[in-house]
Order: C-alpha cells, then sequence, then structure tokens
C-alpha cells in the first residue's frame, strides 16, 4: 500500500476537475505528505469561483480578495483556469506534470441523459484530450489515472456509457505510450460528497420530509472519500499499464441508510419509481471482468482486456461472478455503525464541510 510511502515526494501532481468533492480531498491528502510532499499540487478546472474559494481556504482568508491570485503560481498548491475540453489549456497544465489524476467529468445521470453530447465532450473528448497532450507534450508524465465510476460497469446510461468509453480510451492509451503508464480506478457512491443522497435525504428530514426512496429493492455501495484517495494512491503505486483498481466496498439498501438517518421522528419515507437511467443495483466487476481480476489487499486489479498488455495468464481469478452492490449487504445495525463511524448520522456535520470521512 502507499500509505507512508514517498510516492508523491518531489513530484508536480495535476488533478483536472479539482475543485470537485474528490479534487478537494485528494489536495487535503496531499498536502498532510504522508505520501511524501509534492513538489507541486496543479488543480485545474473551469469554475473560477470554485477555485476562488477553494483557494481562501487554503490561504485562510477571512474576506475575499483578488490579492489571493498574485503569487497563485509561486505557491505550492496552484490553481489554473481550463477545461479538459480544450486541447491547448490541457497542454498547458500537463507540460511539466510527473502524475496525472483525470476527475474532470459530468457525472449527474439524469443531466447526461438530457444532454448526452455534453457528456461526452467532456467524459470522452476530454479524456482523449488529456491524453494526446500527456503524449505530445507531458514527456514528464509517470502516470494517469481515469477516474471512473461503478456506472460505467454494463451501462445503461449515458453517464455510465461515457465513463466506460474513458476507461478504454485510458486503457488503450498504454500501446502507444512507452514512457507512462495509463490505469483506472472504479469506484460506486461515495458518502457525504456533493450531489450524493445523504446530504439530500437530511434536507428532506430537517423540512420535515417526506424522504424520498426511488425502490426498497435499491442497493449501492458506499464508501468514504478518503477511500476514493486511497484507491488512486494504490493504482499510482501499484497498478500495471491497463490494469483498473477497484475498492473493496461496503453496500446497502438505499432505504435502510433513510430510515436509518431519520431514526425514530416521525418523517414519511415516499417511494418514487426509479428514474431514466437508474438500476436497481450497481456492479463494479462484470462476469467478463471477473476472468481477468485478482486481489491486491483491499482492492481488486482487472486485468487489460487487450492481450499485447495482459502480463501474466490469470490462473485462479478472485472472483467468479459478478461484483456488486447486491453482494453481502450490510443489514440496518451495521448501516447505523457506518454512519455513526463516519459522523454523518447529523446534517450539520455535513453542512459545515466534512469531508475528510476518514
Amino acid at each position: 500500500m502507499a500509505n507512508e510511502s514517498k510516492l508523491f515526494e518531489g513530484k508536480t501532481v495535476l488533478l483536472t476537475g479539482g475543485t470537485g468533492s474528490l479534487g478537494k480531498i485528494m489536495v487535503k491528502t496531499l498536502l498532510r505528505g504522508h505520501h511524501g510532499v509534492p513538489g507541486k499540487i496543479i488543480v485545474f478546472s473551469r469554475d473560477e469561483a470554485k477555485q476562488h474559494f477553494m483557494r481562501l481556504d487554503y490561504l485562510e482568508q477571512a474576506s475575499r480578495t483578488e490579492h489571493a491570485l498574485f503569487d497563485n503560481f509561486t505557491r505550492l498548491l496552484e490553481f489554473r483556469i481550463g477545461d479538459v475540453r480544450d486541447y491547448a489549456a490541457v497542454c498547458s497544465a500537463v507540460r511539466d506534470a510527473h502524475i496525472v489524476v483525470n476527475a474532470a467529468a459530468l457525472k449527474q445521470v439524469p443531466s447526461c441523459e438530457y444532454f448526452p453530447i455534453e457528456a461526452v465532450n467532456t467524459n470522452i473528448l476530454g479524456a482523449q484530450n488529456v491524453i494526446r497532450a500527456v503524449q505530445e507534450v507531458g514527456h514528464q508524465v509517470e502516470v494517469v489515472v481515469g477516474v471512473s465510476t461503478d456506472k460505467a460497469c454494463k451501462p445503461v446510461n449515458v453517464m455510465g456509457m461515457s465513463k466506460a468509453l474513458q476507461e478504454r480510451l485510458f486503457i488503450a492509451a498504454n500501446l502507444t505510450s512507452r514512457r507512462t503508464r495509463f490505469v483506472c480506478v472504479r469506484y460506486g457512491n461515495v458518502l457525504a460528497s456533493r450531489g450524493s443522497v445523504i446530504p439530500l435525504f437530511h434536507e428532506q428530514i430537517e423540512s420535515g420530509g417526506p424522504v424520498t426512496v426511488t425502490t426498497e429493492k435499491m442497493t449501492r455501495f458506499l464508501m468514504p472519500l478518503s477511500k476514493a484517495v486511497d484507491t488512486i494512491c494504490a493504482a499510482i503505486q501499484d497498478a500495471q499499464p491497463g490494469e483498473t483498481f477497484i475498492p473493496i466496498a461496503p453496500a446497502a439498501r438505499i432505504i435502510d441508510v433513510a430510515r436509518t438517518l431519520i431514526g425514530e421522528r416521525p418523517i414519511e419515507v415516499r417511494i418514487t419509481g426509479i428514474r431514466p437511467g437508474e438500476k436497481l443495483y450497481e456492479a463494479l466487476i462484470s462476469e467478463e471482468e471477473a476472468l481477468r481480476s485478482v486481489a491486491r489487499g483491499d482492492y481488486y486489479a482487472i486485468a487489460p482486456m487487450l492481450p499485447e498488455l495482459q502480463r501474466e495468464a490469470i490462473e485462479r481469478p478472485a472472483l467468479d461472478a459478478e461484483y456488486t452492490s447486491n453482494n453481502g449487504l450490510l443489514d440496518a445495525c451495521e448501516v447505523l455503525q457506518l454512519l455513526e463511524r463516519h459522523q454523518l448520522l447529523h446534517g450539520d456535520v455535513i453542512r459545515e464541510g466534512h469531508e475528510i470521512l476518514a
């Protein structure tokens, strides 16, 4: 594992989409230096407001001021405005990077269903811009991590389909990139991240309900953002070219999460029906991928499908069936323990920005 290594020591780390929930926790992890102190951390994203407030948080500025930007490029933590859709901007960002984590994405399922071309432009063409920029100008880049989602496994919605193609782009990039490893990570729902179900449930509870659940049968993987970051670090350190790292994570029925958060309060749980593009359960590893999966500590590693990238034959796969959120579900008591452990039983904790979730 990468916990106390010098994985990032002296390296320039580029985080595309770095102002999102994952990017914020990744930056905090890098600044703690448990994996070595980076030489530079570049947060690359298109939202200037999010960058501004993230910058102020790290500078501990009490007031809004433009002066925080003036010495941006001399600091360990550097912010750059840009969009992965813009090849020139991506080239500028990757030019001096050693490690690239591509977290830029359109990830809301309904938005991608209604505007599929936007998902294509960011999740597919944006990923290709990263690959091309690394190959053409990122001569120091050692490893690129494509951040994916359980929805990319056996996808039924545009978001999942676009992320599945992103995975294949990063895997295939290894065929023409001898000096850079391209690897992927794929994980499920992140507890209390922006847009996730737990903050929504807290808002509904505080307004007196009802708490809306699509169906009693729906299950999802549940893991803290810190585990997502750990998965990225593990892939940077240990993944072979073209491998996809999957965290071994708990799963639960969403209705059990809702009822646990409600507790003894007289609040209705209302069943609303499955939304466009949703599944009853999510899969992290398909039946076909299970045959190419091996155990790596707290993770599964899926070997690439392309024979040119396969290092050795897998005689004993770690799994003999698909790995889904219906496997080993937490019961109601275990859901309570999980939410207590990550301090998620109360909405005020989430509002105060509790996103570290160790």
